[in-house]
């Protein structure tokens, strides 16, 4: 089966990441400049970066409290799995179940042969058949674009800049510091790695807004039927406005994950969201429905 390219949402995804490299290579260049050994901090964020995407599918599975069911605990969940990776060309994943109510969904693993795609108690409670297939798609678009992975290289030099702010605010409490004539000060240092730190974390939350986008075409191509994610995803984010911001709040660390991330109102991921806007999402999709002659 053909992917689809979206010609536009490809230039964006490519454009933000030439961005991220020239903010790197400009980082790296500064603390080249003026003299600043990285290689313990380069190793240390590689190693803490590389811990996290190769034991991502444990991690995320242990945080959200989701059980691996069996073929014969759930048949059904499986069969629409099995179904959809077998249209994407992707090995069977594991399936997992959370148990909250809140209606949701999303996928980890380092690749497509490690990978786990969960859903809530709440979402097949919430959706009917079709839609769970659609969000599933969604899910397993994420496992075939390889976005764990993309999101990980992207954040390396980021993750390097966010520990270098914190090494020299450190060194600018205590007063240490090289105080050469051609050497950054502690506080110089802090700044540059928090405006590079910054800058980059923007530039992920917007590629991974385009990956959602991307995964949304994706369970449109898988399914062939986009109203469905429509309709899931309209379900998905009107029960969760309805939610309680205590029970958003159990959940929220997943946001990243999840396919329509639940915000408590009290968080700045509000400002800072790894999801486009829901009516954006469906924007696209409807237009995509006319292109592929769905709708």
């Amino acid at each position: 089966m053909a992917w689809i390219r979206d010609t536009g949402l490809s230039i964006r995804m490519f454009t933000t990441m030439a961005l991220l490299a020239l903010v790197y290579l400009a980082f790296l260049s500064i603390l080249y400049a003026y003299g600043i050994d990285i290689t313990f901090i380069a190793l240390f964020a590689g190693f803490f970066l590389f811990m996290q995407y190769y034991y991502s599918d444990r991690l995320v599975l242990m945080a959200s409290r989701a059980r691996i069911v069996s073929e014969s605990e759930a048949p059904e969940l499986h069969a629409i799995v099995r179904r959809l990776a077998t249209n994407a060309g992707l090995p069977m994943p594991r399936v997992a179940i959370v148990d909250t109510p809140i209606p949701n969904a999303f996928a980890t693993g380092r690749n497509p042969k490690n990978a786990v795609v969960a859903v809530t108690t709440g979402l097949l409670r919430t959706l009917n058949s079709e839609e769970i297939e659609a969000v599933l798609g969604h899910e397993m678009s994420h496992v075939k674009n390889r976005d764990m992975m993309v999101l990980t290289v992207a954040s390396f030099i980021s993750t390097i800049a966010w520990f270098i702010m914190r090494w020299a605010m450190f060194m600018g409490m205590w007063g240490y510091g090289d105080r050469r004539e051609n050497s950054l000060g502690p506080v110089a240092i802090f700044v540059v790695s928090a405006i590079v730190w910054f800058v980059s974390f923007l530039l992920i939350r917007a590629l991974s807004r385009y990956r959602e986008f991307a995964a949304d075409a994706g369970s449109a191509l898988l399914t062939r039927n986009p109203k469905a994610l429509i309709s899931a995803l309209l379900k998905i984010s009107g029960r969760m406005e309805r939610a309680s911001p205590d029970t958003k709040k159990e959940v929220e660390g997943l946001n990243a994950f999840f396919i329509v991330p639940a915000i408590s109102g009290k968080s700045l991921l509000s400002l800072f969201s790894t999801h486009p806007p829901v009516e954006k999402r469906i924007e696209r999709l409807e237009k995509l429905s006319r292109e592929l002659g769905l709708y």
